[in-house]
C-alpha cells in the first residue's frame, strides 16, 4: 500500500520546529486586555464609532457581501463613490478598489509586465508584489535594496518595456524607498514606476495622502500607486491608482479585479469614512509619525538595537529567531502585543521585534511599552 502523498509535509513540519519557526494562529477576543503595538491600525480606526457605524449602514443598505465579480454585480454606487474620493484625496487620476490590497499589487504587477517586458524588482519588498513577479509574463530581475544605481543597471540593458516595483515604506524594518530618485532611474530609460504605498497612506504626505504624494509623484503620467484599506483605514481591501487609461486596462486584464469577488459593501464603506474623517482630521497623520519617532528614541536609549522610522512601523532586532519568539511572548505575558517577525518572513534573514505606532496611543502608553520591551529583553 503507498504510503501518504502528503508525508512530506510532517518532514516539513519537524524541520520547522527544530528551527523554532512554526507558527501558530492565536484568535484575539472581542476585547483585549493587551496594549496593541502589533497591527497595522495607524491612525486608531479600526474601531472608531464612525467607522464601524459606517460598516454597518453599508451592510444593512448593500447586503453583507458583493454578489459577485465587479464587472457582473459586485460592482456598488459606494464602490464607485470611494474610488472617486481615494484617487482625489491620493492625487492621481483614476482607482480601482479590489478585495484586498494583496489582489491589488497582483493585478498592477502582472497586467503591466506583459510577455517581453521587464520587471525590476527591490530586494526588499513585499510578499504580494514578489507573488506579483513570478506570475507576470515579463522578465524579472530583483535588484538590491533601495538602490537607484541598481535600478539603473538593470534598465540600461533592456531595450523592451519595463516597469520599475517597489514598496514606498518597507513592511520590515519601516524605512522609506527612495522615490524621487527611482522616478529619476526610470524616467532615463523610459520605464514605468509601480509603487506599493500600503504602510505609507494614511502616515505620510500633507494630511496622510502617501508617499507619492509627498514627493511629488501623484498623478505623474508613468506612476502607479497601490495601497491597501487595511491600515491606516481600519477596514478591508486594497486599491490600484494611476492613469486613467492604465486603470481601464486593469479593468480588462488584471485576473484578481476580472475573477474575484466585489470588496465587501461594509468594507468599502468603513474605508470611505475613514478617508472623510482623516480629510477630518489630517494631525492624525503627524501624530502616528511622531509616536514612532519617540518609540525609536526611548528604546535606543534603552540600549537596543531600532531601525530608525520613516514611517510607523519600528523595526527592533533579536539575536535569534528564538530569542525574537521568548521577547514577543514575554511583552504579551506582560500586557504587551508586538509583532515577531522571523525567517522566512524577514528576507534578511534577521529576527526582530516589529512595533507599528498608533496615533490614539497615549504618552502614558508609550512609557509603558517602553517600560515592558525593555524589561523583557533577554
Amino acid at each position: 500500500m503507498a504510503g501518504s502523498p502528503f508525508a512530506w509535509i510532517d518532514e516539513q513540519a519537524r524541520t520547522r520546529r527544530r528551527a523554532g519557526l512554526v507558527r501558530t494562529l492565536r484568535p484575539r477576543p472581542a476585547q483585549s486586555p493587551l496594549l496593541d503595538l502589533a497591527s497595522n491600525d495607524y491612525l486608531g480606526l479600526a474601531r472608531h464609532p464612525e467607522i464601524t457605524e459606517a460598516a454597518a449602514h453599508a451592510a444593512q443598505v448593500w447586503g453583507g457581501g458583493a454578489t459577485g465579480s465587479r464587472l457582473v454585480t459586485g460592482s456598488t454606487e459606494l464602490h464607485a463613490e470611494l474610488e472617486r474620493e481615494l484617487a482625489e484625496f491620493c492625487g492621481f487620476e483614476s482607482a480601482l478598489v479590489f478585495s484586498s490590497g494583496y489582489a491589488a499589487n497582483l493585478a498592477a504587477v502582472t497586467a503591466l509586465a506583459p510577455h517581453g517586458s521587464l520587471v525590476v524588482s527591490d530586494a526588499g519588498n513585499h510578499a504580494s508584489l514578489i507573488d506579483g513577479c513570478r506570475l507576470a509574463r515579463g522578465t524579472t530581475q530583483v535588484v538590491a535594496h533601495a538602490d537607484p544605481d541598481a535600478v539603473r543597471k538593470v534598465l540600461g540593458t533592456h531595450s523592451a518595456p519595463a516597469v520599475v516595483v517597489s514598496d514606498t515604506v518597507f513592511s520590515v524594518d519601516g524605512d522609506a524607498a527612495p522615490l524621487a530618485e527611482l522616478a529619476d532611474a526610470c524616467r532615463e530609460f523610459g520605464a514605468g514606476l509601480v509603487v506599493d504605498d500600503a504602510h505609507g497612506l494614511g502616515v505620510l504626505g500633507d494630511g496622510g495622502r502617501g508617499a507619492p504624494h509627498a514627493t511629488g509623484l501623484a498623478g505623474a503620467a508613468d506612476v502607479v500607486t497601490t495601497v491597501t484599506l487595511s491600515k491606516s483605514f481600519g477596514s478591508q481591501g486594497g486599491a490600484v491608482l494611476g492613469p486613467a487609461h492604465v486603470i481601464d486596462h486593469l479593468v480588462n486584464a488584471a485576473r484578481t479585479f476580472i475573477f474575484d469577488t466585489g470588496l465587501a459593501p461594509a468594507a468599502a464603506g468603513a474605508a470611505l469614512a475613514a478617508l472623510r474623517l482623516l480629510r477630518r482630521e489630517p494631525e492624525r497623520a503627524a501624530r502616528a509619525r511622531a509616536v514612532a519617532t519617540t518609540l525609536h528614541s526611548r528604546l535606543t536609549a534603552e540600549g537596543l538595537e531600532a531601525v530608525r522610522p520613516d514611517a510607523a512601523v519600528v523595526s527592533v532586532r533579536a539575536s535569534s529567531p528564538e530569542q525574537a519568539v521568548r521577547w514577543a511572548a514575554d511583552c504579551r505575558e506582560a500586557g504587551l502585543a508586538v509583532g515577531c517577525f522571523r525567517p522566512p518572513s524577514v528576507p534578511d534573514g534577521i529576527s526582530r521585534l516589529r512595533l507599528t505606532a498608533r496615533a490614539d496611543l497615549t504618552d502614558g502608553q508609550l512609557d509603558h511599552a517602553v517600560r515592558v520591551i525593555s524589561a523583557a529583553r533577554r
